[in-house]
């Protein structure tokens, strides 16, 4: 049987391009979050390293819930190049400023695409994103609260030691 054309996309151009702009951003935090993760291996922070790991598979598995969207809306999904990660970090601390700034850059790029939706009324892909916002908060809530462990905790004597231990436990509970 002949492949099937798809007739007509369910979401724009320019909505498809942004959601694949979004696709490469969930592939590049995957790979920040993994290089975070060998950082803090290689330095001896196992907790926080594990911690990465997990991050990088979350945003692993975001990238493909962005990527079957755009197929299932009949787009063109495309598979990301990724260079350009960081692989040193100067400091303990500056691994959680990072990661901060990487969850902040990610929940505006999605805000950015809810309101190309919004402008578009394209309200199926926005109750999509409704999802992403959602998990959003929980990963700046999580990354804030990593941070605050330094100011907590400090750093000096077994204060690394104490924060990586307990960078694991941090839990985001929405019902509170």
């Amino acid at each position: 049987m002949k492949d099937l054309l798809r007739i007509k996309s369910l979401i724009s151009s320019d909505i498809e391009t942004l959601l694949n702009q979004q696709v490469k951003k969930e592939a590049f935090s995957s790979s920040v979050y993994l290089s975070m993760a060998s950082w803090c291996n290689r330095n001896g922070y196992d907790y926080s390293s594990e911690y990465f790991f997990k991050q990088a598979e979350e945003e692993r598995h975001h990238q493909l819930k962005f990527y079957k969207y755009i197929l299932d809306m009949g787009g063109n999904a495309i598979s990301p190049e990724v260079t350009g990660i960081k692989q040193e970090y100067n400091s303990f601390r500056e691994v959680f400023e990072e990661a901060l700034d990487q969850e902040i850059s990610v929940t505006n790029s999605i805000k950015n695409i809810y309101a190309r939706c919004m402008k578009e009324q394209d309200f199926v892909s926005m109750e999509f994103l409704n999802w992403f916002l959602k998990e959003q908060r929980e990963e700046e809530y999580k990354a804030r609260r990593a941070l605050e462990l330094f100011e907590v905790i400090g750093e000096e004597g077994t204060g690394r030691w104490q924060i990586d231990k307990h960078v694991g436990d941090i839990k985001y509970d929405s019902e509170a």
